[in-house]
């Protein structure tokens, strides 16, 4: 029999799947079958800045009500109806899920400036999180803003909640940092668990009817999931936190190459959206069939077997890569 056993961020976890931050997470009652699939974790949807604020400014507006002080603020913000749930239907909400499960519930927490929104971290660790993932999802378009302060953004967002906690941190990344190695040491250095890679940016389009620009959501395809491996393979053994990987896992082949290269947990979402949550089955017995067919006894004997520091060729993850890749057109 294989072990699937992990550890991600120091949690225990039965095997490396876990659910992603998703509408999968909505309802209690789908993060029961997944338990029951096998999932060995969940993190719950993102709580996003905005919300808070929002929250924040209603309250002030109602203390200062015929002053009209806060009006304009209140309507740079998405309407309360347009979130799934407040901040505090949020917290109950990761109540609820600590209370009907028995696998690691993680909390996820969106935004991109220093502010009170991350006071929500301890609040967070009190409904009973097991850990925060924390989604700086952020897109530079100043001319003028310095890069450096753009890198500087995220330590500070981390060091604060780390701050304010005593829970495991993950850091949710994008992949468009001019030295992901740098970056990813400078957060391990300042008490990131965990690096989860990549936050996957959605495009905007534009409708040529109306002549706007609309929000457009594609589900991600395997092809996704290479960057992801390629950047765990290259820091595996370098960086010390633990790696989730996420976007673009749609087979059983695309974990196990996730784990080879060094991943700890692998993220699911589109695979399952597409496919139904009961999709989970075929994954995770394609990865022990895989196993057993390789003489695996274990994942953490997998784990980052084909990495950069273990691989035969360390300039496969490189410029090597990139060239051998165009002569073979």
């Amino acid at each position: 029999m294989v072990d699937l056993k992990t550890t991600y961020m120091g949690l225990p976890l039965k095997n490396p799947f876990v659910i992603s931050a998703s509408p999968l997470s909505e309802k209690i009652d789908t993060l029961r079958k997944l338990e029951d699939l096998n999932a060995s974790a969940v993190v719950i949807y993102s709580l996003f800045e905005e919300q808070i604020i929002h929250e924040q400014l209603t309250m002030h507006a109602r203390l200062e009500q015929g002053t009209e002080a806060y009006s304009e603020s209140l309507s740079y913000f998405p309407m309360p109806e347009n979130f799934r749930l407040g901040p505090e239907e949020y917290l109950e909400h990761v109540r609820k899920a600590k209370e009907a499960l028995s696998i690691p519930v993680i909390a996820s927490l969106n935004g991109y400036t220093l502010g009170g929104w991350i006071e929500y971290s301890q609040k967070l660790e009190n409904a009973g999180a097991d850990a925060i993932e924390c989604n700086v999802y952020y897109i530079p378009t100043s001319f003028d803003e310095d890069e450096n302060k753009i890198q500087s953004r995220y330590i500070e967002i981390l060091t604060a909640i780390k701050k304010t906690v005593s829970i495991p941190v993950a850091m949710k990344l994008s992949p468009y940092f001019t030295s992901m190695s740098r970056v990813a040491k400078h957060l391990e250095h300042a008490g990131a668990d965990a690096l989860v890679l990549f936050n996957r940016f959605y495009q905007p389009d534009i409708d040529l009817d109306d002549m706007a620009v609309k929000p457009h959501l594609v589900l991600s395809t395997s092809f996704e999931s290479r960057l992801a491996l390629r950047w765990i393979a290259i820091l595996y053994g370098h960086i010390k936190t633990s790696f989730a990987a996420t976007g673009g896992i749609h087979t059983s082949e695309d974990a196990i190459k996730l784990i080879l290269a060094g991943a700890d947990a692998i993220q699911l979402c589109s695979v399952l959206l597409k496919n139904g949550i009961e999709y989970f089955t075929t994954l995770y017995d394609g990865v022990v069939k895989w196993m057993k067919d390789k003489e695996y006894e274990s994942v953490n004997q997998m784990k980052g077997s084909v990495s950069q520091k273990t691989c035969a060729d360390p300039s496969a993850f490189e410029r090597a890569n990139y060239m051998k890749t165009l002569l073979s057109i």
